[in-house]
């Protein structure tokens, strides 16, 4: 079940933010950053949504949803999403991006980009793609990846109109 973030999720989100980030992985958020620094980052405030998947009382995943850009490109949402290790390949992440999908839907945004998706994620640019997201562009070497070195970011597409 996906639902909105209360103030009290926190706690349970957190480890899998910081888990995610240390891993280096998927993500190009400083492995250093603070609980405090990644609470700010993480938590954004409306018109912005947060939301959490859950499997009873245990969070399983998050995302933050927004406009990408202010101004004139607010008509874009973009978000970023996060799904614990032990619930990897169980549906968490397609049930955060359908989410994310119809809330942009819901508030009338023009499309969706996501800016930063690491070119060897390749469950997460599968499971995009799949929904209908196109890669727009890739900028080499702009990721390192602690296995596979300097990889590229591609930035993905998904046209709502």
């Amino acid at each position: 079940m996906i639902r909105e973030a209360r103030a009290g999720d926190w706690p349970r989100i957190w480890p899998i933010v910081h888990d995610v980030v240390t891993e280096r992985r998927t993500f190009p958020y400083d492995p250093a950053m603070t609980e405090p620094e990644a609470r700010r980052l993480w938590l954004r405030e409306p018109p912005a949504r947060v939301v959490v998947a859950v499997d009873g009382e245990r969070v399983t995943g998050t995302a933050n949803m927004y406009a990408n850009r202010p101004g004139p490109g607010s008509h874009v949402a973009s978000g970023s999403l996060m799904v614990a290790k032990e619930a990897r390949g169980t549906g968490v992440g397609r049930a955060l991006v359908t989410d994310l999908v119809a809330w942009a839907r819901r508030s009338g945004f023009a499309a969706i980009q996501f800016n930063a998706v690491v070119e060897v994620n390749t469950a997460a640019i599968r499971l995009y793609e799949s929904l209908g997201f196109v890669t727009l562009g890739t900028a080499p070497g702009a990721f390192r990846h602690p296995d596979h070195g300097d990889v590229g970011l591609r930035i993905l597409w998904l046209d709502l109109r």
